[in-house]
């Protein structure tokens, strides 16, 4: 990192002084530094390499060309969307498919401003079509690994999908087990219709004792929305929410994920394809209301933007300053698992960034 932590404080009082431009450019918000811990890493198959991997591993594919994949990738919901992302998962097939896959998307993420990941995967999306776990995690781990020379520290989080049984859940997660030390996370997402987090309750109590941390997703907008937060934060008792903005609608929900120092992993880009509004009202409330939100790009390659785009179109719909902006970089970093060094040598990256930002 650019400081030690000893020369932490000093910048920060010095920072006091040095005045940022009150509306953020888009050059600003690209090169500002940041963490993303809502992506889904299957999430990131673009075109191009769908077709490469399709090509490599004997697939045929409806679409022969990028513009062809482009037009199939079609939804104006959830479940419109879920249709079309599993079935482009059969391309990956080895374990150097997930690692090709692993290194697009940090190449992107290190042009984006991106310092962290804390990236989510999906064994059941590959076990369920006989890709052995052994191959997934470890064409993953390996690009996690690789992604320091691109100038960014990542972890893994296993995912399970809601749509599938608890037991299903449970049996991945003993599969994970000899893989611990690569592993640092667990969570929930896919379909959440009829799939409360109770649902899987006995499974995150499990990977709790195993020293996994734990997230789960609260779709925008989602039967149940409220619920489905009360279930996690008070009775699963998870350390994120991944997206959750529909918790403005219980202000004591809201007090309570503030106090506890609950962030929420919030996705712009995403929010206006799966509904027809990004959220950025409701993001930037809980943000002026002291909640740790972050801004991250889900699923970027079907959304057409990755975070940089999602800082930019959230600054221009919602108004936020310069100041709103650097403070969702930072709350990107405080909720991240990682130690407080590190959290504040990340810190410090922002604060020399901003005194150094020339437009």
């Amino acid at each position: 990192m650019p400081l030690g932590t000893a020369n932490v404080q000093a910048l920060q009082e010095w920072m006091h002084t040095v005045p940022i431009p009150s509306v953020p450019t888009e050059s600003f918000l690209m090169g500002l530094p940041k963490a993303e811990l809502h992506l889904h890493v299957e999430g990131t198959l673009e075109p191009d390499l769908k077709l490469e991997l399709a090509a490599k591993n004997n697939i045929e594919l409806d679409q022969k060309t990028i513009v062809e994949v482009q037009a199939s990738y079609q939804f104006n919901d959830l479940s419109s969307f879920l249709a079309v992302y599993y079935p482009a998962m059969n391309v990956l097939q080895t374990e150097d498919d997930f690692y090709q896959l692993g290194m697009a998307y940090f190449r992107r993420a290190a042009a984006n401003g991106v310092k962290r990941t804390e990236m989510f995967f999906d064994p059941q999306a590959h076990t369920s079509r006989g890709v052995p776990f052994a191959d997934i995690v470890n064409g993953y781990y390996r690009a996690t690994q690789d992604a320091a020379a691109l100038g960014i520290s990542s972890e893994l989080i296993m995912c399970f999908l809601r749509d599938f049984s608890a037991e299903s859940a449970a049996e991945h997660l003993e599969l994970s087990i000899p893989f611990k030390d690569k592993i640092l996370g667990l969570g929930l997402d896919s379909d959440e219709r009829d799939n409360p987090p109770a649902k899987f309750a006995e499974v995150f109590a499990r990977g709790r004792e195993l020293g996994y941390k734990l997230t789960m997703h609260c779709d925008i907008d989602q039967i149940g929305s409220i619920e489905h937060i009360r279930q996690v934060i008070e009775d699963i008792k998870v350390d994120r929410i991944d997206h959750g903005t529909n918790i403005v609608e219980n202000p004591a929900l809201v007090a309570e994920i503030r106090d506890r120092g609950i962030g929420l992993t919030c996705c712009p880009v995403s929010n206006s394809f799966v509904t027809d509004d990004m959220k950025a009202a409701e993001i930037t409330q809980l943000l002026h209301e002291g909640v740790k939100v972050s801004l991250n790009s889900d699923d970027p390659a079907y959304f057409g933007g990755y975070i940089g785009k999602n800082y930019v179109d959230y600054a221009i719909k919602s108004g936020a300053t310069s100041e709103d902006m650097v403070r969702i970089a930072k709350n990107s970093f405080e909720i991240c698992w990682i130690s407080e060094e590190s959290k504040a040598q990340y810190l410090a990256a922002i604060d020399e960034y901003v005194a150094q930002f020339e437009g």
